[in-house]
């Protein structure tokens, strides 16, 4: 897993905790988690692709909440920003005459499958109102 779920999580916190219809500009943001507005920049665009953002530019552009945070779930950032399983994968050749060899990987994926479904699951039980709030 990236640092693009925590980095994801602070901007929309940050945006969550605007005034309601406030643009936040990403030199904000990036001064708010201590790095290059270009990578703020990034991110927003991938959350904006996802449907969590919206942004605008020029001077008094910025970025704010596409629907309001107790619409948002957890859930939906973390899928917002997986790039792969987050387990990992399996990348030996076990040895294919052994029993427990040949079977393993597809065992391990299985295994790997249902933990990231109980997260899903357990991150989606939450809003990013229900985030936001613990900065209260």
């Amino acid at each position: 897993m990236t640092g693009q779920f925590t980095i994801s999580m602070h901007i929309l916190t940050l945006l969550a905790k605007a005034a309601e219809g406030e643009w936040v500009s990403s030199d904000l943001i990036a001064g708010s988690i201590n790095i290059n507005p270009v990578l703020v920049r990034k991110e927003i665009g991938n959350l904006r692709r996802n449907g969590l953002v919206v942004s605008r530019e020029g001077k008094n552009g910025g970025s704010r909440l596409a629907k309001p945070a107790n619409q948002v779930r957890v859930s939906d950032i973390f899928l917002a920003t997986r790039q792969g399983p987050f387990l990992g994968t399996s990348r030996n050749k076990p040895n294919p005459n052994c029993p427990v060899g040949k079977e393993i990987n597809r065992h391990l994926e299985a295994l790997y499958q249902e933990a990231e479904e109980a997260l899903v699951q357990k991150l989606g039980d939450s809003t990013l109102a229900d985030f936001s709030r613990r900065f209260d």
